[in-house]
């Protein structure tokens, strides 16, 4: 049995954990939480479900306001967590909504559903092992919104 870290945000406008444990209760797996103020905490949150509650991958949840600076918040956050996952060699996976990805709160509130489970599908099935996503390869798989689909020529 695996556990998996959910590290989240209260400056979210949705409970995006909700839906990833969810998901992750029906596995075997443990679940450790960790919330937070905001998307720039994240990477401390995710280091310590690391290294104090020994989390074998970590979901960080969180969403980004529509101005230039959430922008630059968020990236900011994006590379601290990048750099967790690698001092620690393990995967983190990365669950941000962008407040303007969505003309209104109703589909705001769906592609947050929709990520926040897809990725805790991926999550679970990188515990699984490294090629468990190999099938996927190429295909135009999205989190948040339908799939892209692969490019036929």
């Amino acid at each position: 049995m695996k556990k998996i870290g959910i590290a989240d945000t209260t400056f979210a406008r949705v409970n995006m954990a909700d839906f990833a444990i969810k998901v992750i209760k029906k596995s075997k797996h443990k679940i450790e939480r960790y919330t937070v103020p905001g998307i720039k905490d994240l990477p401390v949150a995710c280091k310590t479900l690391f290294d104090k509650y020994r989390c074998d991958i970590v979901m960080a949840l969180g969403m980004a306001g529509p101005k230039p600076i959430d922008k630059q918040c968020s990236h900011e956050a994006s590379l601290g967590l990048q750099a967790v996952q690698l001092m620690e060699n393990k995967h983190i996976i990365e669950v941000f909504v962008h407040m303007d990805e969505a003309k209104n709160d109703k589909e705001l509130y769906e592609i947050a559903k929709n990520r926040a489970e897809k990725h805790a599908l991926n999550a679970l099935a990188l515990l699984k092992g490294k090629t468990t996503l190999s099938k996927y390869s190429g295909k135009g798989k999205r989190q948040g919104k339908e799939d892209e689909g692969p490019i036929r020529i």
